[in-house]
């Protein structure tokens, strides 16, 4: 499959993810995103060796939207750096069950990810073994018994948007790990990484920006 592109440059590539889509190899075999940009950039480019494509960060899979990997090892490490930092502005469109009662808000938690069954524990307080997370929301439109949050995400911690929105009791749509009743097609959950701001190996700030489709879902509205 060929992957749609938002920017490349000599350092590192953005595409847009497909809900569905691993973004690196499982034990399960599937076709990952990863390998797909590897193919495309191998043929485009009639590269005779390996290509390298370094992974500098991750969405789930049943998340869409703006992913980066690095073309070469000094962009990977430049923006592995930022990512560690949490100086990467990363913007996610969702929608979520209910309306919040704060139009907007900021959550700070302590996670725990269990990786027997790959879910993660929220926390008020720091506890052995947790990691600090934040993000902060904002309403940006209501239909029914249903909100559509702008979230602006702070730390990268495992199926942190996830757990923090099913926590304060507004789990997204399609998300029946985080306690959704409603079931999405093509192994997605309402959850779309819209916009990624960083600085290039070259010294320039980018902001990349995905066009998702942020209506409701088909057949909730």
């Amino acid at each position: 499959m060929l992957p749609v592109i938002l920017y490349e440059d000599n350092h590192l590539i953005v595409v847009n993810k497909p809900a569905g889509v691993l973004v690196q190899g499982d034990i399960s075999t599937d076709d990952c995103l990863l390998e797909q940009v590897k193919s495309h950039i191998k043929t485009r480019d009639n590269k005779p060796g390996n290509v390298f494509l370094g992974l500098v960060h991750r969405h789930d899979r049943n998340v869409s939207g703006v992913l980066l990997f690095a073309k070469t090892s000094k962009g990977a490490s430049r923006l592995g750096e930022q990512f560690r930092e949490h100086t990467v502005e990363k913007i996610y469109h969702a929608w979520v069950t209910g309306v919040p009662i704060k139009r907007s808000e900021t959550l700070v938690n302590f996670l725990i990810k269990n990786e027997n069954d790959n879910k993660t524990s929220v926390y008020e307080s720091e506890i052995r073994g947790s990691q600090y997370a934040e993000l902060r929301y904002e309403v940006v439109d209501k239909m029914g018994d249903f909100s559509l949050l702008k979230i602006k995400l702070k730390t990268g911690r495992p199926h942190q948007i996830r757990a923090q929105l099913a926590y304060i009791g507004h789990p997204i749509l399609g998300d029946g790990k985080y306690g959704s009743k409603t079931s999405l097609s093509e192994r997605r959950i309402a959850l779309t990484a819209t916009s990624l701001s960083f600085i290039t190996a070259t010294g320039e700030e980018k902001r990349i920006i995905s066009v998702p489709a942020l209506d409701l879902p088909a057949g909730l509205n």
